[in-house]
């Protein structure tokens, strides 16, 4: 028996492959911006997925790309569930991901650290 939670990982990452592609060659949405899937949760039933975007782009950008991925979630989940021969896709809920935006914060405050460290000549 595998171990408790390996079967939704292992879909989650496959649900994340397959959106990847589907994104940059099918969907043709105008507001759809430069969107990347970074990471997708599934539930113990394999029933949802949420699915975590990264979107670069004003906040105004960022939640018309995610009204339009909505808006795409019912071909998303039928390609998801054809790719990967489900009798059942998930559900899909788009969620805007700001781990990018922590990050690159992060480093601007730690390149300010440094900078108020350097002795000066």
């Amino acid at each position: 028996m595998s171990a408790p939670g390996r079967r939704t990982d292992r879909m989650g990452h496959e649900i994340r492959v397959i959106l990847a592609e589907l994104l940059v060659r099918h969907v043709k949405d105008p507001r759809i911006g430069f969107a990347t899937v970074t990471r997708v949760e599934m539930t113990a039933d394999l029933h949802h997925a949420r699915v975590f975007v990264s979107v670069l782009g004003s906040p105004e950008e960022q939640d018309s790309t995610i009204e339009g991925l909505s808006s795409a979630a019912g071909f998303l989940r039928h390609e998801i569930g054809h790719q990967l021969d489900l009798r059942r896709a998930p559900e899909l809920d788009f969620i805007l991901d700001h781990g990018s935006e922590a990050v690159e914060r992060i480093e601007k405050l730690l390149q300010q650290i440094h900078k108020e460290e350097e002795p000066e000549v």
